[in-house]
This record gives structure tokens, C-alpha cells and sequence, in this order.
């Protein structure tokens, strides 16, 4: 990458409205885990309504029937864009390859939500097909397809296991320019670990579905929360999970202020 690529890469970076729109994303992605942690934590206690997935599609549509959702969403476009925007050009600047990986897959992450977003903005709300035992079922069908079922498992679930690690040892402290609160430490904590905890068993659920050649085994996130009900205490795990993916929207919207933009 030539200087004045990493000249102009550093100006777009630090635009006012890039990093405005960057801590609007962070909200944005709190304001979305507020939501799935209340869609579990209705499942946990047995009074969900069956309508509603615990996702962030689940999310984004419970949103868009709220008033002025419509308007809502398109402001968490907006954050959503800008975001994968700052994370794609911290990836291409100067620094350890390690930390360039990392942040282009963000980047790639949070795209991806605002082209979900983008579908839901578009679309009346429907079903959302055939989700992630389809596109399993259509690995699946590729040679060595049950391999790659399975790697896509393990490396959903050591996402997870970073996660986790990442919140017991407080490591997400790195991501903010400064010490924040007590609350926003003790949130994170509890967020990181309870989304790390979901993302190892939704690793799980892939691995079990190439080993058992079922793809409607391999589930998303709300086929992961519902299997915590299978286990004992299940209602009690699911609730301590809900209950952290509400404490990650609570320290999301911290980061939207403390981050290191």
C-alpha cells in the first residue's frame, strides 16, 4: 500500500462523520442486543409469543413494528455502514497484521448487518427463509461438505471461547480510550461471556449436524438459545445468557462513547 493511499485511507478514517457514525454503530449494535437479550429472556420465562427469534433479523424486525421503526432503522443503517466503513480502512492502515485481520473481519461483520438491515428496510417482514440449516443443507451438497460444516462449527465456537476469555480477563478494555465506569466494566464482563457462551453452542449445533449428516441440526443464534432450554436448569442458563446479552447492549452503548475511534 503506497503512502498516499495510507494518507487518504487515515483522512476517511478520521472524518467527522465517519466517527460520528462509528459510535453510532456501536449504539446501534447495543440497541440490537437490548432487543435479543428480552426476546430470550421472555423464551426463559415462558412467555414469549413464538413469533419472535432471538437474532439479530429477530431484532431488527421486532424494531421495525415499534413506531417509527421504519425511520429507526434506517438510522441503524446508517450506523451500521459507517462502522464497517471505519473498520474496513483501520484494516488497511499501518499495524500488526493481527489487529488488520481482526478489524477486517468487523468490518465484514457489520456490513453484513447493515445488508441485513437493508433486506428488513426493504422487505414487509416475512420469514427469513431457510436460515442456517439451508445454507448448511447447501454446503453439505459441495465435496468434503461435511468437513467444512464442521470447521465452520469449530471456528464459530472458538469465536465464542475468545469472547469469553475476552470478557473474564476484561481484555475489551483495549477497545476504549479511556477507563470507564465500574458498571460499564462489570456489563461488559457479563456481555462478552454470555455472547460466548451462545456462539460455542451454536458452534456445537454445526459440528453435531455435519457429524450426523442433518443440516437442520446447524442453527443460528436463536436455535442455539432455544437448545439451552434441553439442558438441566436450561431456563435458569438461558436467562443468565438473556440477561448478559442485555448487560453487551448496555456496554455497546458505553462504547459508542468510550471508544478508541
Amino acid at each position: 500500500m503506497t503512502e498516499d493511499a495510507r494518507s487518504t485511507a487515515r483522512q476517511a478514517g478520521h472524518h467527522p462523520v465517519v466517527e460520528k457514525g462509528a459510535r453510532l454503530g456501536y449504539a446501534a449494535n447495543g440497541l440490537i442486543n437490548l432487543v435479543i437479550g428480552w426476546i430470550a429472556l421472555q423464551l426463559a420465562l415462558g412467555s414469549g409469543t413464538g413469533g419472535e427469534q432471538a437474532s439479530a433479523s429477530g431484532a431488527l424486525r421486532t424494531l421495525a413494528e415499534q413506531p417509527f421503526g421504519a425511520v429507526l432503522l434506517w438510522v441503524i443503517l446508517a450506523g451500521f455502514v459507517l462502522l464497517g466503513l471505519w473498520q474496513a480502512v483501520s484494516a488497511f492502515l499501518d499495524g500488526e497484521t493481527k489487529e488488520r485481520v481482526k478489524a477486517a473481519a468487523k468490518a465484514v461483520t457489520y456490513l453484513v448487518l447493515a445488508g441485513l438491515t437493508w433486506t428488513i428496510v426493504g422487505s414487509s417482514g416475512g420469514g427469513s427463509g431457510g436460515g442456517s440449516a439451508g445454507l448448511t443443507a447447501t454446503l453439505m451438497q459441495q465435496p468434503f461438505g461435511r468437513v467444512l460444516v464442521a470447521l465452520v462449527g469449530v471456528g464459530v465456537a472458538a469465536v465464542g471461547v475468545y469472547h469469553a476469555i475476552k470478557g473474564w480477563t476484561k481484555k475489551f478494555l483495549q477497545d476504549l480510550q479511556e477507563r470507564p465506569d465500574h458498571w460499564v466494566v462489570v456489563a461488559g464482563r457479563a456481555g462478552y461471556i454470555a455472547r460466548g457462551i451462545a456462539l460455542v453452542v451454536v458452534g456445537g449445533l454445526f459440528v453435531t449436524a455435519a457429524w450426523t449428516a442433518d443440516p437442520q441440526e446447524a442453527q443460528g443464534l436463536d436455535g442455539a438459545l432455544q437448545a439451552m432450554l434441553q439442558v438441566p436448569f436450561g431456563r435458569v442458563l438461558l436467562g443468565l445468557v438473556a440477561l448478559g446479552f442485555v448487560a453487551y447492549g448496555v456496554y455497546s452503548f458505553a462504547r459508542a462513547k468510550y471508544a478508541d475511534i
